[in-house]
């Protein structure tokens, strides 16, 4: 395994809130998806490998996201990994313990699912301008969320009548969303290469869930073909409020 890449700090920063997220390429083993993160490579390939437990990587997404606000920079990294019969989630977050930087620690977790007891696969897909939409048009964002756990996010608000005017008191309404897990990808931000990478992992975790037979590989962007047809929570990683 290679050596350890220089040790992510936070630290201060004028910028104004803003998330910046960096997913590795499906063609790289998982070892060197790791290496490019950069996040603790060494650390968090020892703590997957051990959480593996001997089994074969069908499948992986590595998942970098970096919070930036008026105070300071953070980082985290999520790793989810398919085998067989397992998904197996690592979070890895770090913490400065003194103002110099000099004392930190990593707060680790990793979970084991086993992928029968994966009830849903989510995929939610954003496209601009639908209006005009071509089969050639990509995938602006997407969002996979995986439960297993039956947890439920229940997100709240003021009710409102419609009416600008209006400040009566409506009381609140919401929606619940079943999610144990939930990535956000954007092809702004992470190219479009990342939103091809999650959709084959999601489609590669049906596969394994569903029985089917051996996941589709990870390949580059296919290129466009005519089709007919048209078709956060008790952990939310890679998303800190």
């Amino acid at each position: 395994m290679s050596t350890q890449s220089p040790t992510p700090q936070s630290r201060p920063s004028n910028t104004g809130h803003h998330t910046a997220h960096h997913h590795s390429s499906q063609g790289q083993s998982l070892d060197q998806a790791l290496q490019q993160a950069g996040f603790y490579p060494r650390l968090v390939a020892d703590v997957v490998d051990d959480a593996l437990d001997g089994r074969e990587c069908l499948s992986h997404l590595v998942h970098l996201e970096t919070h930036f606000d008026r105070a300071e920079v953070r980082r985290h990294i999520t790793v989810l990994v398919l085998t067989e019969d397992m998904l197996v989630i690592t979070h890895v977050d770090d913490q400065q313990l003194d103002e110099a930087g000099e004392q930190i620690v990593a707060q680790i977790s990793t979970e084991s699912v086993p992928v029968a007891q994966i009830r849903s696969v989510v995929l939610s897909y954003m496209y601009s301008q639908p209006q005009d939409y071509k089969p050639s048009d990509p995938v602006r964002e997407l969002t996979v969320s995986i439960a297993w756990s039956g947890g439920q996010r229940m997100d709240m608000g003021p009710a409102s009548c419609g009416d600008p005017q209006c400040e009566a008191d409506h009381g609140y309404s919401g929606t619940i969303a079943q999610e144990d897990i939930v990535l956000r990808i954007s092809a702004e931000a992470d190219g479009l290469q990342a939103v091809q990478d999650a959709k084959l992992f999601a489609r590669a975790l049906r596969a394994v869930n569903t029985g089917n037979p051996s996941p589709v590989q990870h390949a580059s962007i296919p290129a466009p073909r005519p089709r007919s047809g048209v078709f956060s929570n008790r952990l939310s990683r890679g998303h800190q409020r």
